[in-house]
């Protein structure tokens, strides 16, 4: 199943980034710590990739951290760009983000060059909070429902140092299905994008995998040790939903209030410190995304191409000129 989520106001911020990014000295990208390469938009990257970048891994408090510390040295490691992991809602080292600017953008500062900084990032990953944090006041509304933010806002964080804030933005179509799945379970897409299920038996082997211990710490499901580890997915959300009495008639579970419930835990850390991915896996999972987008797009063309030559349309000779660009 392909998660897919563009609604219509994703479109505008899109062209106001484009209209933005022309006056803008650094762009603050907010990630989630828990999937740092998922929640980074290639959208972003290509409107906005001659600029120098700030990745601020938001929600690090509940992400693992010995994985934090891999994505923090991944990020690093590229060109006009330094990572910064944090909790938006902590105001002492959200005070770090300005002087990262500066780093950054060594040439802007004072009254006849103020700093220009677009802060983005995809919905739902703390960006309003860490911009609340930052100005002191409450200048961008908060909720735990993709899509909060609908307006650019200009915010004036120093004499010299000014903040445009963007709604939360996805990119037109997701080609790594691993990154659809780990934003769905986070929240960043919204509900009628996803089926809650799948997602949560996608969420279930990702823990099963790395962090068995967690899940048998909270559900306490009675099973003999290293038990949960080998589970079928699908076995162990029944037994989830069992043991949380999330029951229809006749015995059966219900899987959705089940599925709900093991996403709510991961959603606000009652699980635990996780993060679903390392640079390593998702550099994995990319490289096959677009290999596979790369075979659709062929076939496409092959269609497209064979239908040309089918209604009679001429194919240009190699080398000639056909008019278009």
């Amino acid at each position: 199943m392909a998660i897919q989520w563009f609604p219509g106001h994703m479109h505008l911020t899109r062209k106001a980034i484009t209209e933005r990014i022309k006056d803008i000295d650094v762009v603050i990208e907010v990630l989630d710590a828990r999937l740092p390469g998922s929640s980074a938009n290639p959208l972003l990257a290509e409107i906005t990739g001659h600029k120098p970048t700030l990745k601020v891994l938001n929600k690090q408090d509940v992400a693992d951290p010995e994985r934090t510390a891999q994505w923090v040295d991944w990020y690093n490691a590229q060109s006009d760009t330094r990572a910064l992991p944090l909790d938006a809602s902590d105001p002492a080292p959200t005070r770090k983000l300005i002087d990262a600017c500066h780093l950054l953008s060594p040439n802007r500062g004072g009254m006849a060059k103020p700093m220009r900084v677009l802060i983005c990032g995809v919905p739902n990953v703390g960006k309003s909070t860490l911009i609340n944090t930052l100005s002191n006041k409450r200048q961008a509304k908060t909720g735990d429902e993709a899509g909060i933010t609908k307006l650019e806002q200009r915010i004036t964080l120093a004499d010299d140092f000014y903040l445009w804030d963007t709604p939360g933005m996805l990119w037109p179509r997701i080609v790594v299905p691993e990154s659809g799945y780990n934003l769905a379970a986070s929240g960043a897409v919204g509900r009628n994008a996803y089926d809650e299920e799948l997602v949560a038996l996608e969420l279930l082997r990702r823990l099963q995998k790395n962090y068995a211990p967690l899940l048998e710490a909270r559900y306490k499901l009675g099973l003999p040790e290293g038990a949960v580890a080998t589970m079928h997915d699908e076995e162990l959300l029944e037994a989830i939903g069992r043991k949380r009495g999330a029951m229809l008639g006749g015995g059966k579970v219900n899987l959705q209030k089940t599925a709900e419930i093991v996403m709510t835990d991961f959603r606000t850390a009652i699980l635990g410190r996780i993060t679903l991915e390392t640079p390593t896996e998702f550099e994995a999972w990319r490289a096959a995304g677009l290999a596979e987008d790369a075979k659709r797009q062929a076939k496409k063309d092959a269609r497209a191409k064979s239908k040309g030559k089918g209604s009679g349309v001429r194919e240009p000779a190699p080398g000639s000129d056909d008019g278009t660009d």
